[in-house]
């Protein structure tokens, strides 16, 4: 039996990028982000994540490919920010 293929590492990091935008709640307003004491900036978390995916997809535009370590610190920074999002009370 054949087994199974990976997807490359263009591949994995393009579906890690979508799965965050999809999961992570950056549209929430700054209102909402800033309402009582928070351990962590949730503004500033947002906006740093934000930035991190952007400039993954302008260096993949630009042909870059990402190596299996990109994508591990990619989805650990993910991971972080949404541990103090739940912290802040913004995710479930």
């Amino acid at each position: 039996m054949p087994r199974p293929t990976r997807p490359d590492t263009g591949t994995a990091m393009h579906a890690l990028i979508r799965e965050i935008r999809t999961r992570v709640p950056f549209a929430t307003p700054g209102a909402s982000l800033c309402r009582g004491p928070c351990r962590g900036c949730s503004k500033k978390l947002l906006e740093f994540l934000d930035t991190e995916l952007e400039e993954w997809e302008d260096r993949m535009e630009e042909g870059e490919v990402p190596r299996f370590g990109d994508l591990k610190r990619l989805e650990k920074l993910a991971t972080k920010v949404m541990a103090a999002l739940r912290r802040n009370g913004l995710v479930a």
